[in-house]
């Protein structure tokens, strides 16, 4: 299972978020959950990701399409 900050938030949802933000006097982060299986990634593969999550300031996970 793989989480992210959810983007496609309708008006209603935000609302409903924003209400209870207001209410806690907290900042709320909303998130989506899919469920992916991760990739095995051989020595090779994984220093090439990580040189592009250096290059980029991004965390990527290589996942099952």
């Amino acid at each position: 299972m793989l989480c992210s900050l959810a983007t496609n938030v309708d008006s209603s949802t935000l609302q409903s978020i924003n209400d209870l933000e207001k209410d806690l006097g907290k900042t709320l982060l909303a998130f989506a959950c899919h469920d992916l299986k991760p990739s095995a990634l051989n020595a090779d593969q994984l220093s090439k990701l990580q040189a592009v999550e250096k290059k980029l300031g991004v965390s990527l996970v290589a996942v099952e399409a």
